[in-house]
């Protein structure tokens, strides 16, 4: 976390040296979005009462709002029109979208070796996302408790990871995950219709599939 807070002011402070107000106020703006992500996720550990639109506004806090201010910053250094800049905003808000719904489903589906850390640890952090938002909605009451107690317990101990990976692939949350990713993929593609075909644009088209189809 040291790490990255370094490289956020290494960021901060490349953009002081442009002397452009515009891209100061936007990185300020972004920052306090994603202290507020966190804040708010402190307050929802261990909370299964949460709805989709919740979790959404979660991770457009914590991550979607970060994507979107560095296309900006890119459109505005680039001299782009207004439109453009918003146009490239909206790409990189719903590809942030994208990109966080893949990584919580794969915290499941996923294994220690693909993503170099043990699956599971969001909800043994206390972490209920969307697959979990889906199981929950949609599974027997009488199995819903393994998460709960998950919860309660802060690990797998009376229940077994292996047990709450059964439910969300008896009950589709996995795929249902990855068909939201998919869904805001594609608003993000659709938001670069309005540029002209090139290798760049390309190459933004792509990265949508990437993130969404990744397994690591």
């Amino acid at each position: 976390m040291l790490a990255g807070d370094w490289l956020y002011m290494q960021a901060f402070k490349m953009t002081l040296a442009e002397r452009n107000c515009r891209i100061q106020d936007l990185l300020t703006e972004v920052t306090q979005l994603m202290v507020e992500g966190e804040l708010l996720q402190l307050n929802r550990l261990r909370k299964v009462d949460i709805s989709v639109d919740d979790y959404l506004d979660l991770i457009h806090r914590k991550t979607a709002c970060l994507f979107s201010a560095c296309m900006r910053v890119g459109a505005i250094l680039g001299q782009r029109v207004s439109n453009e800049e918003m146009k490239l905003g909206s790409y990189g808000a719903n590809l942030g979208l994208a990109f966080q719904l893949v990584d919580d489903m794969l915290d499941f589906s996923s294994t220690k070796e693909k993503l170099g850390k043990p699956t599971g640890n969001d909800l043994r952090e206390g972490k209920v996302t969307l697959p979990l938002i889906y199981l929950l909605r949609h599974c027997p009451a009488a199995e819903a408790w393994k998460v709960e107690r998950v919860l309660s317990e802060g690990g797998f101990y009376s229940v077994r990871f292996a047990e709450i990976l059964e439910l969300l692939r008896g009950c589709g949350a996995l795929q249902s995950a990855r068909n939201k990713a998919r869904e805001f993929a594609e608003i993000a593609k659709n938001c670069l219709t309005l540029f002209p075909e090139s290798p760049y644009k390309d190459a933004l088209v792509s990265l949508t599939d990437l993130i969404v189809e990744r397994e690591s």
